[in-house]
């Protein structure tokens, strides 16, 4: 086993393992929260718009790092400038502007509901905004290695 192949197999391990926190997050943690909520406060129905982001933007986050997984397969087999990868780069991308929607739709309906109770949800807001921020850092680095493949292969044909 090479350098490559160890540090692909590593980011491989990490991704696995990123990816068991999100399922355990989908399957156990928030229906937890979903039936606490619903025992604490019966006939309230904020909190199920807010469970339908979390799964949206967890499912999202899902089939990023199953793409992220594929690229470094794709790279374990010295065929990580292909149109595969370009394919997986493109659905990558698709997933943070996926999540940057829920993540959106979520502020805003924090904003509704400060309106109507009263409350402060400036705190979960600028968490948002930093989830948004991230999200949105990782999405455009994701569209520029995009482009450059997508150049790379076009010079690549065009040579051939």
């Amino acid at each position: 086993m090479n350098v490559k192949n160890g540090s692909t197999t590593f980011l491989k391990v990490i991704i696995f393992l990123i990816g068991i926190a999100v399922f355990a997050l989908g399957i156990f943690w928030l229906p937890v929260i979903a039936i606490n909520d619903a025992k604490a406060h019966p006939g309230d129905y904020w909190l199920y718009p807010f469970l339908g982001y979390a799964y949206g933007c967890c499912i999202a986050f899902s089939v990023a790092l199953y793409q992220v997984f594929k690229l470094l397969i794709y790279t374990e087999r010295n065929n990580a400038f292909s149109e595969l990868s370009l394919k997986s780069l493109k659905v990558i991308k698709k997933c943070g502007l996926t999540t940057i929607f829920f993540m959106v739709l979520g502020i805003v309906t924090l904003m509704v509901i400060a309106k109507v109770t009263g409350d402060d949800a400036a705190g979960p807001i600028a968490l948002s905004l930093i989830g948004i921020l991230v999200t949105s850092t990782i999405t455009v680095i994701v569209d520029v290695l995009q482009k450059l493949l997508k150049n790379l292969l076009n010079t690549k044909l065009e040579n051939v």
